[in-house]
């Protein structure tokens, strides 16, 4: 009974700490072990945790969705990174805020981004002029 009763508090450790059950908390330099254990937590893994009732249906992707997955597998095919690399920096380096508040693909968008910057394929203000370039050419239609 201790270890379900020690996993119940973890749970509800790791859900005080979600982004849409923000509690106030005295931020001080101290954090315990079952605090940063939660902390620690994969957002990703969310097996045996409590969450509200979801509706799952099935849609069309869109087609920057499509866009996002063709791309990230182009990166995979020439040697970019690969399926472990994507799904670590698109899952578990994000964070709980990030994670549960973009987009599945938006996740992997983000994360090919960032991976194209840390390995110097493209420079950080490359990236950007493209994205102004993009949100001018949309703002237009």
């Amino acid at each position: 009974m201790s270890a379900r009763r020690d996993l119940r508090q973890q749970q509800e450790l790791i859900g005080a700490i979600q982004p849409a059950l923000h509690v106030s908390q005295n931020w001080n330099y101290a954090v315990d072990g079952a605090l940063y254990k939660a902390y620690m937590h994969p957002p990703h893994d969310v097996g045996g945790q409590f969450d509200a009732p979801g509706v799952y249906e099935e849609k069309e992707e869109e087609q920057w969705e499509l866009n996002t997955y063709v791309t990230c597998e182009v990166l995979g095919w020439r040697g970019v990174w690969n399926s472990e690399e994507r799904r670590r920096r698109a899952d578990n380096d994000l964070g709980y805020s990030l994670y549960l508040g973009i987009p599945y693909y938006g996740r992997w968008i983000l994360a090919a981004a960032r991976m194209l910057v840390d390995k110097n394929h493209i420079s950080l203000a490359e990236l950007i002029e493209k994205v102004a370039e993009v949100k001018s050419r949309h703002a237009k239609k």
